[in-house]
């Protein structure tokens, strides 16, 4: 399971390291190249939900599988593709695949393993679900020295074979025997909001915030569900049970998870561009300091031991804050060193991994075992969420502030331009044809890119602080001995 997870994790950033030679060799527009990328993690969040009912119906390791299979051929048809259309539709595929491995993987783990080693096993899918994140740009950038694009691809093609293997030889089968059916107006509530919400976070840079795309689907998809939450409250058969809405185990481990994930994919979506624009550094040297994160497969377990000593709500805000003190180090000073990068990559995976384990598990100990499916994917759409919401926000800070602060020189045509104006990519291809005049663009566009990154990453700071007051304002600080003592310590809380 932690295999095909860690897959699932590297496609989605390692196509970035591949879309130069990708925009070469198939003529991609600008436009296609976004949505190269942007198409895996749309594909991968909008079906989650319907995804977690559909194994609880018909089999988890059926669910897992299945996902693995469509997982596998998509890659094939992205190693295959000869136009950008082709390599895109391959990503949504890749994504659908995503989208039933993880909801699968985590109710499995409800149902494999007895309630003292589950909190041992979250910890250890916490850490793989996340180390394949940061690994993609690692691993894209040895493989582009090597060989083609398609490779960034390839590399699918044994791991999820293997683990394809593995399940089948491995996981037992479990499913909800008295499953009443498919909630399909829930189902067709979450895909359509979830759909709508994450298209227009993630465009949003594109089309700006206030522009009437990004307001109609944002809203709209909030909107949308919003009825999804009514309706499970008032259907027959719902995907989830109205009891985990009232759970604060449920609904405040959502808050930490989304809120850390917002900080950990903007600084990784900055951190890459800064080391390779700012710094000069090439992919593989600016991917290998992504490492820095697997600290957080050491914090994931030990995490999930401080909790039974602690309580959930001191050592998730423990994780939060370090996620604040990692990215004060990035926005700290002038021009970050690539030792205090690494500082704050191997800090913040510390933060992770004691916030988001601990998090994890408390979402699935508080959904009922026969919807577990379900309620591991709201805990996936919370990560995916917050992730999607960091790439953009803190994206669009800092290509607002880009814009505003670089200057840029007479004698280019209007497309380079153009591109300088809207990128320190585009500056640093630009000043090829500057002469003399391109160290001055280079210089401008480096002090306007570093004040965005400054700006952005305050920004992602400010989310966490305040997810860690809200992890110790609602989150128990002490595990509960018993319903009553649950109650006492709700009631002093409210009192409070």
């Amino acid at each position: 399971m932690c295999l095909a997870l860690i897959v699932a994790g590297l496609d989605t950033l390692i196509i970035t390291m591949a879309l130069p030679s990708i925009q070469d060799q198939l003529s991609a527009t600008p436009g296609e190249l976004q949505w190269m990328v942007d198409a895996y993690s749309l594909a991968f969040a909008a079906p989650i939900l319907f995804a977690g009912g559909l194994v609880d119906r018909f089999g988890r390791r059926l669910g897992f599988s299945s996902g693995m299979v469509v997982f596998l051929i998509a890659s094939i048809a992205a190693v295959l593709a000869g136009s950008a259309a082709t390599l895109i539709a391959a990503r949504v595929g890749m994504g659908l695949g995503a989208a039933l491995i993880m909801p699968s993987t985590l109710s499995l783990i409800r149902h494999i393993f007895p309630p003292e080693e589950r909190a041992k096993a979250m910890g250890i899918w916490v850490g793989a679900a996340s180390l394949g994140v940061p690994l993609g740009p690692v691993i894209g950038g040895v493989l582009l020295e090597n060989f083609w694009w398609g490779s960034v691809f390839l590399i699918n093609l044994p791991l999820i074979g293997a683990a394809l293997i593995g399940c089948l030889l491995l996981i037992p089968e479990s499913r909800n025997e008295d499953h009443p059916g498919l909630d399909t107006v829930g189902l067709v509530l979450s895909v359509a909001g979830l759909l709508a919400a994450v298209d227009g976070i993630i465009e949003a840079p594109a089309h700006g915030w206030t522009s009437a795309r990004t307001l109609i689907l944002v809203i709209g998809g909030v909107a949308v569900l919003a009825g999804f939450i009514v309706w499970e409250r008032r259907a027959r058969n719902p995907m989830l049970s109205d009891a985990v809405f009232r759970d604060r185990h449920f609904g405040g481990p959502l808050v930490t998870i989304s809120t850390l994930s917002f900080g950990l994919f903007g600084a990784l979506f900055l951190v890459t561009l800064y080391l390779q624009f700012a710094l000069g550094y090439a992919p593989l040297k600016a991917g290998a300091h992504m490492l820095a994160l697997c600290t957080m497969m050491f914090a994931a377990p030990l995490a999930t031991k401080l909790v039974e000593r602690f309580g959930l709500g001191p050592v998730s805000m423990f994780g939060l804050v370090l996620m604040v003190v990692s990215l004060v180090l990035l926005a700290a000073g002038d021009t970050p060193s690539s030792g205090r990068v690494l500082l704050a990559l191997g800090v913040m995976g510390i933060g992770v991994g004691f916030g988001t384990a601990p998090s994890t598990n408390s979402v699935l100990e508080a959904t009922p075992a026969h919807q577990s499916g379900a309620g591991s994917a709201v805990a996936d759409v919370a990560f995916q969420l917050g992730g999607a919401l960091g790439i953009a926000v803190m994206g669009s800070v800092v290509t607002t502030s880009y814009r505003n602060g670089v200057t840029v020189p007479d004698g280019l045509s209007p497309s380079l331009h153009e591109a300088a104006a809207g990128s320190i990519g585009g500056a640093a291809a630009a000043a090829r044809f500057l002469g003399d005049g391109g160290a001055r663009l280079l210089a401008s566009a480096t002090d306007a890119f570093l004040d965005g990154v400054r700006s952005a990453t305050i920004i992602g700071a400010v989310v966490a602080a305040v997810g860690a007051v809200l992890a110790a304002i609602v989150l128990p600080r002490r595990r509960a001995e018993s319903p009553a003592s649950e109650a006492a310590e709700i009631r002093g809380d409210l009192v409070a």
